[in-house]
């Protein structure tokens, strides 16, 4: 399967050609012929892997969220929840495949699960609408928290969306409305919430599956309440800023985690988290267990109030 390579991985992408290359020579030549060649090329590949994914500015790390080879919620839910039933339809209008949930077993506990599936192909993507949810999409999530509430099970999402579907029959069907409604959904929740941040976390897309008690990003990930584009376009009218409001806008785990809207980051492997889908899955699995058992000393109201409180403490560090 050919990679997708970002324009800063192109010195890697040209050490993995010699290395195929040297492979398929050895294979016609004989078993190890150039096995030292291909040994050291793999290290300083591995190394110059590590270096790149270390020293990554904002706008590097806003390609590598968007990534097509980083997992998506797909992958989450088939390694991280077992017996997973998927519920479909908001009851209203129609069912959304840009947002998938359902009800299943994280590591033996009952859950419900939720999440933005963008698609890996041109077929899924087009179903999915690229993660980008219609109003049916949002009002799906308020009956999944509904049912998560009546049952006492602890939500778990995972947030990956450059926002939410801007269309005109989505405006027509109250978008901003259902925005509103899913977000405060999550925060009147009686249980346990905890959401991830798995890739592109844009606007109130986002944040109407990310009103949690607890807010994980992965280490390259980005949150933002515009895209770098946007944001471009309306500051300077020039997309091609993209990188400079990037910068300026301070979207990145570690930039969010000193502003305190996020609350903790989840470790890449080294070069990025498409580079080993399945470690990477298994540590946010890891990461969630955690902040569940975290959680677990605190009843209703004490939970509404925790989330309560992180959310009106963002913005307001330094303040008298």
């Amino acid at each position: 399967m050919a990679h997708h390579y970002l324009e800063f991985e192109r010195p890697i992408a040209e050490i993995e050609g010699k290395i195929e290359e040297l492979s398929k020579l050895s294979d016609n030549a004989g078993e190890g012929s150039f096995d030292s060649e291909i040994d050291a090329l793999r290290g300083r590949m591995d190394e110059m892997r590590r270096k790149a994914y270390a020293n990554l500015d904002a706008w590097q790390k806003t390609q590598v969220a968007r990534h097509p080879e980083r997992p998506h919620f797909t992958q989450y839910v088939n390694q991280l929840i077992e017996e997973f039933v998927e519920l479909r339809g908001d009851r209203k209008f129609a069912d959304d495949q840009a947002i998938v949930g359902g009800l299943g077993r994280f590591r033996g506990q009952p859950v419900v699960v939720m999440g933005h599936e963008k698609g890996h192909d041109t077929t899924t993507r087009l179903k999915h609408n690229f993660g980008m949810a219609r109003p049916e999409g949002y009002r799906k999530a308020v009956r999944l928290m509904d049912m998560a509430e009546q049952f006492n099970l602890p939500v778990i999402s995972f947030v990956d969306t450059a926002g939410a579907y801007p269309g005109l029959g989505a405006e027509e069907r109250g978008q901003a409305e259902a925005i509103a409604r899913c977000t405060e959904r999550c925060l009147t929740l009686s249980t346990p919430m905890i959401a991830t941040i798995t890739g592109e976390g844009g606007s109130g897309g986002a944040i109407a599956l990310a009103g949690a008690n607890r807010v994980l990003i992965l280490e390259h990930s980005i949150y933002s309440v515009i895209s770098p584009e946007g944001c471009a376009s309306i500051l300077w009218r020039d997309n091609a800023r993209a990188k400079d409001a990037a910068e300026a806008m301070k979207i990145t785990a570690q930039d969010l985690i000193g502003l305190g809207i996020v609350d903790r980051i989840v470790d890449e492997p080294a070069g990025g988290a498409h580079s080993d889908p399945e470690a990477m899955v298994t540590a946010v699995g890891d990461a969630v267990e955690d902040e569940l058992r975290r959680l677990s000393n605190l009843d209703a109201e004490g939970l509404r109030q925790q989330r309560a409180e992180r959310f009106y403490a963002i913005g307001r560090q330094g303040l008298v």
